[in-house]
């Protein structure tokens, strides 16, 4: 089922440390004589204004993000040896180098607390890799794995060279337009107008039941709804102290859902259920099933889900 870029659930900026207090001289722009390598074949310098292309290209080829600052000598080794590695992958993966200072909400975007840090891109959902420097097997190791876990979701592209595309690249065909109920949704998420994004699924929704796009659609507006204000460490502590607390279970596994980490909170509404009754296990049940439309009924970890949850409930 696919869905436009924008309602995909977003990278979690929560929790996030504030790298703006990191002050350090000035350094020659990348390529010149005393600063960082140049980008080249199969890497960008990436910034803010960039960053969602970026994050949605992650749907076709894997993105490998290098989150660096150029003071740092460990920062700009780790750029010149990624960067060889991209041109010898030949375009497997997409090498995008932020600058952490430059984009600090990037940075807090990724969660960075230190200077190199590397984190793959795959289907808009971030997955850290590593900190520091690693020795030159040891990366190719982890890149190696990556493309593994990229196959293995259906990311196969191979990403175009720096600032050009692949000549023999075919012409994109133009998606469709949306159905102007669903435009309105999309208009509305991109304003931020969630109130509005809910009212026009439910309108088409009433004008067509079967509309599984627009039940979809209202699922994730109500998980960005119910997430919009959340504190992430107040709502994991909250759960941690009581696992009876249908609420703080239930905000968790919302947030967790945002944040990628889907099993966890499938696994951990499933607990819920097994130890309720009554209307507070028939709202973790409801929420399970608003998170199966997030997530869509086709993927496994939804599959798998159902199963449990039906073996909780019977």
């Amino acid at each position: 089922m696919s869905q436009p870029p924008s309602q995909r659930p977003p990278l979690d900026v929560r929790g996030a440390i504030d790298l703006s207090a990191l002050a350090r001289p000035s350094t020659p722009p990348p390529g010149a004589p005393g600063g960082p390598p140049a980008a080249g074949s199969y890497v960008v310098d990436v910034g803010e204004a960039d960053f969602p292309a970026l994050v949605q290209s992650s749907t076709q080829f894997p993105v490998v993000a290098l989150l660096w600052a150029a003071w740092s000598e460990v920062s700009t080794g780790l750029a010149r040896d990624l960067g060889a590695l991209a041109a010898e992958y030949g375009g497997r993966f997409l090498l995008a180098r932020i600058d952490v200072e430059a984009n600090p909400q990037i940075a807090q975007a990724f969660q960075v607390q230190s200077v190199p840090t590397v984190v793959a891109v795959l289907a808009g959902q971030p997955l850290p890799l590593f900190q520091g420097a690693l020795p030159g097997d040891q990366v190719r190791g982890v890149l190696d794995q990556v493309l593994a876990a990229a196959a293995a979701n259906g990311i196969t592209g191979t990403a175009p060279l720096a600032d050009q595309a692949p000549a023999d690249a075919p012409e994109e065909e133009e998606e469709p337009p949306l159905p102007p109920l669903h435009q309105a949704a999309f208009d509305a998420i991109e304003r931020d107008d969630l109130a509005a994004a809910q009212e026009a699924y439910a309108q088409a929704l009433r004008e067509n039941p079967r509309d599984d796009m627009a039940r979809a659609g209202l699922a994730q507006v109500g998980l960005l709804e119910r997430t919009r204000d959340a504190d992430l460490a107040a709502a994991r502590a909250a759960a941690a102290a009581d696992a009876s607390d249908v609420a703080a279970q239930l905000l968790v596994a919302d947030l967790d859902v945002l944040g990628g980490k889907v099993e966890d909170a499938f696994a951990r509404l499933i607990d819920v259920v097994r130890i309720t009754a009554g209307d507070e296990r028939e709202s973790v049940r409801q929420r399970l099933v608003d998170l199966f439309e997030v997530v869509g009924g086709d993927d496994p970890r939804v599959v798998a889900a159902r199963r449990s949850l039906a073996n909780a409930l019977y």
